[in-house]
Parts: structure tokens; C-alpha cells; sequence
């Protein structure tokens, strides 16, 4: 029988195989015809310690014996208190306030609805948002509208609401950044919202820490709200816990989401400093922050976010992600000193670089390099003809040597023809 699932960001007419996956451990997918497969993307960005990483796994089944579910509108709960005072250790002293939400896109929308309300609340006229080129911050509908316009969303575009954009700050053409942004905060704009450090679905683009410092100072100067979305970044991606600690930088709200369970459950958080706590608190009811869903908070899930912060305080994780940026570092450096490819680039654990030829995220390279991939046992996704490694900190370095080996004989594959149905 053909499954009734439409799976995301799958054309199903293209009738690729999808694979059935019934077990993850470690660095590890077990499929249902009994493969092993690496999991060099952690599963899109989320698997942090590994599939099935004990501590978290034990925290979850514990929380599902005493409390699934309740409602967060006027109630709490001890995981989320754990793990809203732990992300208070955590994380910058002036973000003192925890917003709960599902996804990486939920967190973008409740950062763009903070900003606005604190605008609101001053009485002040400042409603624009500010976005880089190339940047992506989710497929929900606020979320759409300050990522990158193209082929993901042209069919939604009367859904969307306009923004003003910064050019990619390119190495050697940070200046005209600078000046777009300084030119759209001078005009009032409510807040700028950036991918710090790696602009991931955009094509794994970096730029370095004095960029993203020279923008929030920007930003700093004339008022504009900094959001920082470190969905991605977050939890140890670029070499620190945040990204934006390599730069000195404290937004005004941040973003997290993907890693902050481990990646085994769904949560995000929304952070803000206490000015856009205040601007919403008051005694009047119709000024309260009007944002929820029905599992905001959700117990288990923050019992899962509590396990994952315990295992940061631990220190071991450090090691961990240092390890794997220079054997990362090691391996990349090799595939490109016998192969033909582009913009070699590193960002603590994410590596990346081009197949050179047709670009874009429809380039004609993507299914074919999807397919060696998936029938060598690899879980890798290519980006267009942006190729990209970012596996879970615990791969072991034979495993890391096995998902480079892969890469290089997809290499050599592209320079036979491509076959009908490649």
C-alpha cells in the first residue's frame, strides 16, 4: 500500500525511495532493511549528543509517568522552571525572561511579536523589520516573511509583509552591509533579525564575529531591537555555546530551538531582556503578551531541555565539540586537496563548500548527490550544490572518515553522466 504521508521538502513525484528508520543510536540510523546509516546532518541540525542519549532518554520517560501534559496559560510546572532558571545561568545576564514555544519558527514569531509589542508600548511609531540576504528563519507565515523571498515561498507571497534587507556581508564587501543597515535603523526601524555567524538553509554562509559585533553595534546606536536567531547556531554549532559569545554579543531577544532538547523532542524558547518584559507588564489585561499554543512548555519535552542543560553544566560536551571542530577542520582540508570544489568553508562543527556548476537550491546536482548518498548508507543533504557536514558531537572518528570517504566518491560519481532517474 503507498503511504498517505506527504513528507516536507520532498517532491513525491520525482518518486525518490524514502527509507524507513526504526531505531537512532549515537551517530547512528537503524533502518527497516537492516542498514546502518551515519547521520552526518543530525537528522536537520537538531541531534546534538547523539540518537537516543540516555540521560535525556531516561529524563523523558520519567517525566511521562508523573505529568504529560497541562495547560501553561496561568500554571507552571517543575521541568520548565528548571529549565527556564537554568537558561538563566546559562545565558547572558540581560536576558531575564523565558518564552516557551514548539519550533524554531514559533520562536522567530514570538521575538518579531516582542519586538513590535515593546514598540507599541512606548507609543512609538517603529514597525519595520530588517533581514540579511539569504538569511532563513522558518516556514510559518512572520517567519517566511523575513527570510529570503524565492522558491520557497513565491506562492505565499500576498501572505507575507515587507522588510527591509541588508546585502550578505561577502568578505571584502562587509561595508555595504553596514551602511543598509545603518540607513534602515536611522529610518526607524522596530528591530534586525540575524542568523549570527551561519546562514544555514541560505547555503551554509559565514561571515566572521566582527561582522556580526559591527552590526549589533549598529543596531545599538540607533535603538533598533537585535534578534538574534541562533535556532540553528545555538548549543555548541559554531564552537560555543552561542554564536554570538565569539562576537561579544547580546541580543535584546534571542532565539533557540533544535538542540535545545538534544534534538529529541520539540521545544524552543524565546529569551528577552527585561525592558521587553516591562513594556508588556502591566495591570491592564489588554496589553499582556498575546501569544500561546497549545503545548506551550510541554512537560515532558522540558524535562528532556532540563536533562540537555544538566549535561552542559557537566563540561564534557566542550570537549566534545573542540574535538570534532578539528577533526572536521582535518578532513575537509584533505577532500579539498584532491578534489575540485568551491567556497571551502568551517564554522566550529559545520563544514561546507561548493560542487562547482549550476547553483541554487534547485541545481540539477542536488538529487543526484541525495541518491549516492542515501545508497552509501549517509544521511547527508546538500543545500543546491552546497555540500555540508554537521553530524552529532559524539561520531566517532572512523565514522567522521566514513562520511568524507562518501563525499569524495560522490565526487568522482559526478564526473560520470548522470543516468535517467539520477
Amino acid at each position: 500500500m503507498t503511504s498517505p504521508i506527504w513528507h516536507p521538502f520532498t517532491q513525491h513525484g520525482l518518486e525518490e525511495a524514502i527509507p524507513t528508520v526504526v531505531k537512532g543510536e549515537g551517530a547512528l540510523l537503524h533502518t527497516a532493511d537492516g542498514r546502518e546509516v551515519i547521520d552526518g546532518i543530525s537528522s536537520w541540525w537538531v541531534t546534538t549528543h547523539g540518537h537516543n542519549h540516555p540521560p535525556i532518554i531516561e529524563a523523558i520517560r520519567e517525566q511521562a509517568t508523573k505529568l504529560d501534559q497541562v495547560i501553561f496559560a496561568g500554571w507552571t510546572h517543575e521541568p520548565a522552571e528548571n529549565v527556564a532558571r537554568g537558561l538563566r545561568e546559562m545565558m547572558p545576564d540581560a536576558l531575564t525572561r523565558v518564552f516557551f514555544s514548539d519550533s524554531g519558527s514559533t520562536a522567530v514569531e514570538v521575538a518579531l511579536k516582542m519586538a513590535l509589542g515593546y514598540w507599541q508600548a512606548q507609543g512609538a511609531r517603529r514597525e519595520g523589520i530588517v533581514v540579511m540576504e539569504h538569511s532563513y528563519h522558518g516556514d510559518t507565515i512572520g517567519a517566511m516573511s523575513v527570510g529570503e523571498r524565492g522558491v520557497f515561498n513565491q506562492a505565499y507571497e500576498p501572505l507575507l509583509f515587507d522588510v527591509a534587507k541588508v546585502p550578505f556581508p561577502a568578505e571584502g564587501a562587509e561595508q555595504a552591509c553596514y551602511d543598509a543597515l545603518d540607513r534602515a535603523c536611522a529610518n526607524g526601524a522596530a528591530a534586525f533579525i540575524v542568523e549570527p555567524l551561519v546562514l544555514g538553509a541560505g547555503g551554509m554562509l559565514m561571515y566572521s564575529p566582527a561582522v556580526l559585533a559591527e552590526m549589533r553595534s549598529i543596531c545599538a546606536r540607533h535603538g533598533t531591537l537585535f534578534i538574534a536567531d541562533e535556532v540553528m547556531t545555538g548549543w555548541g554549532r559554531t564552537g560555543t555555546l552561542l554564536a554570538c559569545e565569539q562576537a561579544g554579543v547580546v541580543p535584546d531577544i534571542l532565539c533557540l530551538s533544535k538542540g535545545l532538547t538534544g534534538g529529541a523532542i520539540p521545544l524552543a524558547v524565546t529569551m528577552a531582556s527585561e525592558p521587553i518584559w516591562e513594556a508588556h507588564y502591566s495591570t491592564d489585561r489588554a496589553k499582556m503578551f498575546f501569544h500561546s499554543s497549545s503545548y506551550t512548555a510541554n512537560p515532558i519535552a522540558c524535562a528532556a531541555a532540563a536533562a540537555n542543560l544538566a549535561i552542559w553544566r557537566e563540561g564534557s560536551v566542550r570537549d566534545q565539540v573542540a574535538t570534532l571542530v578539528e577533526r572536521q577542520a582535518k578532513h575537509l582540508s584533505a577532500l579539498a586537496a584532491d578534489h575540485e570544489i568551491e567556497n571551502v568553508r568551517q564554522c566550529g562543527t559545520i563544514a561546507a563548500f561548493d560542487v562547482p556548476g549550476a547553483q541554487g537550491y534547485l541545481a540539477d546536482v542536488q538529487p543526484r548527490l541525495l541518491k549516492f548518498f542515501r545508497e552509501n548508507d549517509l544521511l547527508l543533504r546538500p543545500l543546491g550544490n552546497t555540500v555540508y557536514v554537521m553530524p552529532p558531537y559524539c561520531i566517532s572518528e572512523a565514522q567522521l572518515a566514513r562520511v568524507y570517504e562518501v563525499i569524495a566518491s560522490a565526487l568522482r560519481s559526478l564526473r560520470e553522466p548522470a543516468h535517467d532517474g539520477a
